[in-house]
């Protein structure tokens, strides 16, 4: 029903930037809400930023506080993620998530492929 497309990742040093890009498209009634998530080698993904397309609301992960920052665009279904300040802790692959209502059910997440973002020391 709804396909999630990341783009923008790569190898960066640290202390750079990086952004990221997420584009939906298929049939809905409306998007909810878009965030990312990232996952380590070995580790749970967690949950990086979130964003409600209704009320602009953000959410984010205490690690990336002051140095991500999750925008939207309404008009275009698609969420971005600016990255600065980066560290190789922030080394993962990052999944953009969308919630979506359809037209008749309940609302469901959605899932991207993922990007891998990788920083060195």
């Amino acid at each position: 029903q709804v396909q999630l497309v990341e783009s923008g990742g790569g190898t960066v040093q640290a202390g750079g930037s990086l952004r990221l890009s997420c584009a939906s498209s298929g049939s809905f009634l409306r998007l909810n809400a878009m965030g990312w998530y990232r996952q380590a080698p070995g580790k749970q993904r967690e949950l990086v930023a979130v964003i409600t397309f209704r009320d602009g609301n953000t959410n984010y992960a205490d690690s990336v506080k002051g140095r991500f920052t999750i925008s939207k665009d309404n008009a275009k279904n698609t969420v971005s993620l600016q990255m600065n300040s980066l560290k190789p802790e922030d080394t993962a692959v990052y999944y953009c998530n969308a919630e979506a209502s359809p037209y008749w059910g309940s609302r469901k997440d959605y899932w991207g492929q993922g990007t891998q973002v990788t920083v060195s020391s």
